[in-house]
């Protein structure tokens, strides 16, 4: 039997050049991170120069990736106060926690980015899939509850915390249900963030997670958030920090859409809750070597 070819499939770049995206950096909120994304152009001398994007890449689905106390869920938490503080409406579905808790980090978050509550409280809209059973284990009912949100608020982003909890204790079925997100987020033309978790320590720095790389596979970009513990003289003497800390490291494992810092950074979280992102570790190493 034979088939049809599927004709409006096939179409010229000429066809398609209104509809590209304008590239374009969306500011996350989070110190350290919007330099990390750049552009290039060609000069009047025809020289390919490099350009800052200044933050996320438009309309980018995003996986952010690491084990458990990295600094995910502050991350996207920082994203969608900045965002909603600069007017732009944020859906924030929450997996794990009920709405009400993640509302209460949001506020926390807010006051240690010095944002006002009442500047972003009607900015964010929250999707319960945490005490909703269907929304976790139905993805259409998800896409159908994201769809009326998105239309309802008129939100530009969307973060899901975390996309993990969509499939456990099914992993085989994270490729579909992270394939059916991110066709929906185009298609909506929404800026998004997942969550991601990681099951174990193991290539704390790669972007495999829960269900493989079935997410850094599909989503445009990846980053990995790690920790671990000072237990050596060296790593005291390097990071200067005192034997038994915790050092978060962060890294762009790879972005489609526009060029990226390649290298590992140190993470910080502050003592009011936010993250930052900090000097390159080759930086740091050259340093402690010099004074060897």
């Amino acid at each position: 039997m034979g088939y049809e070819p599927i004709k409006e499939a096939v179409r010229s770049l000429d066809d398609l050049k209104k509809e590209m995206p304008k590239l374009f950096g969306i500011p996350s909120g989070v110190k350290g991170l919007d330099g990390l994304f750049f552009t290039t152009y060609i000069d009047d001398n025809g020289n390919v120069v490099k350009k800052p994007l200044g933050g996320i890449p438009y309309l980018s689905v995003v996986n952010i990736t690491g084990v458990s106390d990295t600094g995910k869920s502050l991350m996207v938490e920082q994203y969608a106060v900045n965002q909603a503080a600069h007017n732009y409406k944020v859906a924030f579905v929450t997996v794990e926690s009920p709405s009400s808790f993640v509302a209460s980090s949001l506020r926390e978050r807010s006051k240690a980015m010095g944002i006002k509550w009442e500047n972003i409280e009607n900015n964010i809209v929250m999707i319960d899939a945490s005490t909703h059973d269907i929304l976790r284990e139905d993805i259409g009912s998800l896409l159908n509850t994201l769809d009326y949100a998105i239309s309802e608020y008129e939100t530009k982003s969307v973060v899901i915390d975390s996309v993990t909890g969509l499939f456990e204790a099914r992993e085989m079925m994270a490729r579909s249900v992270v394939r059916k997100l991110f066709n929906f987020m185009k298609k909506k033309h929404q800026t998004a963030l997942f969550v991601s978790q990681k099951r174990s320590s193991h290539e704390e720095l790669s972007a495999e997670a829960a269900g493989g790389y079935a997410i850094s596979h599909i989503v445009d970009c990846s980053m990995v958030l790690s920790k671990e513990l000072i237990m050596s003289r060296f790593q005291a003497q390097t990071f200067n920090m005192p034997l038994g800390s915790v050092i978060r490291l962060f890294r762009i494992d790879g972005c489609r859409m526009c060029g990226h810092d390649t290298r590992t950074h140190i993470l910080n979280i502050t003592e009011t809750g936010l993250v930052e992102i900090g000097k390159p570790l080759e930086e740091i190493v050259k340093r402690d070597d010099s004074r060897r």
